[in-house]
């Protein structure tokens, strides 16, 4: 089990630096670099309550916070650290640009605040299955008696789990594209990109753009690249990065797996890359019913986990357990209820036409909840792939007739109801015409393949909306 490398400490003392946002990341970096001894300015577009009261805390410790005005470089700046959501063509980057400032992401200044010892990290990213993947590693790792946690694009951040005083001996990392966009140093033992497909493009400006930031997850890996078989663009990630002497590509697939894959034989996850003689042989991990839920895109992100968690030199034990003990957060892919022999199945984390694609081929027959914010996707592609499980479609949110014209272009035979409201109620109406178009023996799947904003806070909020409406109709009995 491998250390990463720890990068040169630098001396913060009298340091200009602009912290670029508040929030989750922003706040704890202006904080660890200010106790640091560098002089911290924090600029943030927004000037509203929270954000006086945010910026109040901060200044009575000392920093300084510009309010209403992200876009001016202060004086002095010597480096910028972002937060994950600031595009890289606002103004402030630009002027950095020009005065030769260098910019920072919380991940690459996590990386760069490691002390001696620290803990490597197994990295993960992907258009989907990202958050997924890591907390199945975290339990494999667990489940080995390593002391590990979840951290980073989770929720959990990594500036927290670098200078807190709790000792790891590894690090569960999911990276988004916007933090691999801003951190060039981040060296992982191991990595993984799960697949890719068009988004955040308005961020990126393309797609060759969105893939190559993905791509600098494997810069410097040590032992292993993890790549998906079945999309070909992460294994052309692989070939292109730079790293250690002796660094291996790694294959998941869910088929039968040559060697140095890992893949699936007759219900049974086996291991081909991480066993004497790979050639022959191969190592049971555990058994597709393990994986909970086992679905095709989920047992995918399982063989993710394990290719991580096996390239750390985790026995075969250790994943089937931490596999069976895991248990996948709520809104993706949840079972809700069986109603009068119909299944309600919750994956409003399906925010995008990849992830609802994958969330439509895990069932069969399928009455579809569908709809929000399309954030310029087509989905022309989504529906002709999906259209075989489709018995009906139900459409809500702002975008509902981009893929209501989609459905009648490439499934013109599967009934549709289209309801003209962008209220939050309408999702207990939608609920209760997908039953009304279901059979016993069907599944009423919410795979939105759209963003929830224009109804919902968030897509956590959507999931629980929808939720509540099937536990209402199966008091009713009204289906």
């Amino acid at each position: 089990m491998g250390i990463g490398k720890v990068t040169e400490q630098l001396d913060w003392n009298g340091k200009k630096v602009t912290v670029a946002g508040l929030g989750v990341s922003g706040i704890p970096a202006a904080r660890a670099l200010h106790a640091r001894g560098a002089l911290v300015t924090v600029v943030n577009d927004g000037d509203d309550e929270r954000s006086r009261a945010q910026a109040a805390e901060l200044e009575a410790e000392g920093i300084t916070v510009r309010l209403g005005d992200g876009a001016t470089l202060p004086t002095g700046t010597e480096l910028i650290v972002t937060t994950p959501g600031w595009r890289p063509d606002k103004p402030l980057f630009v002027a950095a640009g020009e005065a030769g400032v260098e910019v920072w992401g919380d991940v690459e200044l996590a990386w760069r605040l490691r002390g001696p010892g620290a803990a490597p990290w197994l990295a993960v990213t992907g258009t989907n299955g990202k958050t997924t993947t890591v907390r199945m590693l975290a339990s494999i790792l667990e489940a080995a008696g390593l002391r590990t946690a979840a951290v980073g694009n989770i929720g959990v951040s990594l500036l927290d789990a670098v200078l807190g005083e709790e000792e790891y001996d590894v690090l569960a990392v999911e990276l988004s594209s916007y933090q691999l966009h801003w951190a060039p140093s981040v060296r992982a033992h191991s990595a993984a990109v799960l697949n890719l497909a068009p988004d955040h493009l308005d961020w990126h400006g393309s797609m060759e753009a969105y893939a190559a930031d993905k791509g600098r997850i494997y810069e410097g890996n040590q032992v292993a690249c993890v790549y998906n078989v079945a999309d070909k663009v992460t294994e052309d990630l692989v070939r292109e990065a730079d790293v250690e002497e002796g660094c291996r590509a790694i294959g998941f697939t869910l088929g039968t797996p040559g060697p140095s894959q890992l893949g699936v034989v007759e219900g049974i996850l086996v291991d081909r890359a991480f066993v004497e003689n790979r050639q022959k042989n191969a190592q049971e991990l555990a058994e597709v019913a393990d994986v909970q839920p086992p679905a095709p895109h989920n047992i995918a992100n399982a063989l993710a986990a394990a290719a991580l968690a096996r390239a750390f030199g985790v026995e075969a034990k250790a994943v089937r357990d931490g596999l069976k003990a895991f248990r996948p957060d709520p809104h993706r892919i949840e079972l809700v209820e069986e109603v009068q022999g119909v299944t309600y199945v919750d994956d409003s984390k399906a925010t995008n036409t990849h992830a609802a694609e994958a969330s439509l081929a895990a069932y069969d027959p399928i009455v579809w909840i569908a709809g929000g914010l399309a954030k310029g996707a087509t989905f022309d592609e989504l529906v002709q792939r999906s259209a075989k499980h489709l018995r009906g479609a139900v459409l809500i949110g702002a975008d509902r007739a981009l893929i209501r014209e989609a459905l009648a272009r490439h499934a013109p035979e599967v009934p549709v109801v289209d309801l003209d409201r962008t209220d939050t109620g309408a999702m207990s109406e939608a609920v209760r015409e997908a039953a009304r178009l279901a059979r016993p023996g069907d599944t009423v799947l919410l795979a939105p393949a759209c963003a929830s904003m224009d109804m919902f806070t968030n897509y956590n909020k959507r999931g629980e909306a929808f939720a509540d409406a099937v536990r209402a109709l199966a008091a009713t009995g009204d289906a």
